[in-house]
């Protein structure tokens, strides 16, 4: 289990919901933060009655989102009722997507992985063509683990493109062609008819999954990948997950950077990512992307390579670093199997270009999730979204169409 989830509680009171699925959602983060673990501590941190309590745990116990179980024998006298997150409340299934590699993974809703899986994606194939593998791997690790598709509450997809979050859908991605506008929850629906589907970018899941396997203090943080793309996400010195407006925050792989003119795949040149990406890197050595690193002889030059284009992304993220002024830049993606190169490089220029204001507390480190950051991410996604108001409401309706169809 992670370390800590966002849940909102600072910017939610009790004056601030009327309506029940708001007030069980806020009686749920409660809980789930350790605020408050039985009747009594929410009566006294809501300042509800007992019985108003018991009212609005009802939904949620019904659900079996929460559960309520006798903790720890004390001296005298029965032992406490203690409230918490149910893991057994359903499971989430997670896809981090990337152009060419993938991870799925299958967790509860205590954070507990049950299943992970590392699979071949190469997004070029088309959205059918990848969405149905997924869905296949899905069904098998369900099936190993004996845990019926109905259980499944939740789909998180991560994708190395622009998302609008709102819909679920990619918009103009690069690298992907007949991705743009697909509409990825309905590809979910016939096989997880129960089920909520989240689609992000994939650097945002794993920003976040980075972000709350370490304290909390960590934060703001801006997780780098520099893999086929260079993207970067986000998370705000509350926690948040940083968007944007219309899902496009992060995307610096496509900042145009002087003295470049290579093409880059969106059309434009002189993108970062068009000289300074692992893809980039691979081709000019004449190696594809996908083939396996070459033998230590020849490394040596594609590490010199790799601290070069370190040294270029350095300049971009001392702009960024004056810019949004983070605690961490954690970097992840292919290029850090060149770790060492890869800090060295960011390192130098960034303390070197940044004013002192901007780097006195700035750590620049690898990421610590490694291949899993993606995954992690997107089962806290999933958890903290059901325990949203918005999420909450959808699992009750949910939760009632199996109840009805049974």
């Amino acid at each position: 289990m992670l370390p800590w989830l966002n849940l909102g509680l600072h910017s939610t009171s009790v004056a601030q919901v009327e309506h029940v699925q708001h007030m069980s959602s806020y009686l749920a983060r409660l809980v789930a933060s350790g605020v408050a673990t039985s009747r009594s501590d929410l009566a006294r941190v809501t300042r509800l009655a007992r019985s108003t309590v018991s009212q609005y745990l009802a939904p949620l116990l019904r659900i079996n989102l929460l559960s309520e179980h006798e903790g720890a024998a004390v001296t005298r006298g029965r032992p406490p009722t203690v409230l918490s997150l149910n893991p057994q409340a359903g499971v989430i299934l997670v896809a981090d997507i990337g152009a060419s590699h993938g991870r799925l993974g299958v967790a509860d809703f205590g954070q507990h992985f049950i299943a992970e899986r590392a699979i071949t994606t190469h997004v070029a194939r088309g959205p059918e063509a990848v969405l149905a593998d997924v869905r296949n791997e899905f069904h098998a690790l369900l099936q190993q683990h004996n845990i019926n598709a109905d259980s499944v509450r939740l789909i998180v997809v991560g994708l190395p493109a622009p998302i609008d979050f709102a819909t679920g859908t990619p918009t103009h991605p690069p690298i992907m062609p007949g991705w743009d506008n697909y509409p990825l929850p309905s590809a979910f629906k016939k096989d997880f008819a129960m089920a909520q589907v989240l689609v992000d970018n994939d650097v945002n899941l794993m920003a976040l999954g980075e972000a709350r396997c370490r304290p909390a203090s960590q934060c703001p943080i801006l997780f780098v990948k520099v893999s086929t793309g260079i993207g970067c996400g986000i998370v705000t010195h509350e926690g948040v997950l940083h968007r944007g407006v219309d899902g496009a925050a992060g995307d610096i792989g496509h900042v145009r950077m002087p003295d470049h003119n290579e093409l880059c795949r969106c059309g434009n040149t002189g993108c970062i990512e068009a000289f300074a990406s692992f893809s980039a890197i691979m081709s000019k050595l004449g190696l594809d992307e996908d083939a396996p690193m070459p033998q230590p002889d020849s490394s040596t030059q594609i590490a010199a390579m790799v601290r070069t284009a370190a040294e270029d992304i350095g300049e971009l993220l001392a702009m960024l670093v004056h810019f949004y002024n983070p605690n961490v830049i954690v970097l992840g993606g292919r290029m850090t199997e060149f770790g060492a190169e890869m800090l060295a490089g960011a390192r130098s220029v960034v303390y070197r270009r940044a004013l002192p204001l901007a780097t006195r507390k700035l750590s620049i480190e690898l990421s610590l999730l490694g291949k899993r950051a993606g995954i992690v991410g997107g089962v806290v996604l999933g958890v903290e979204h059901v325990l949203s108001p918005k999420g909450l409401q959808s699992l009750m309706i949910s939760q009632q169409s199996v109840a009805s169809t049974r």
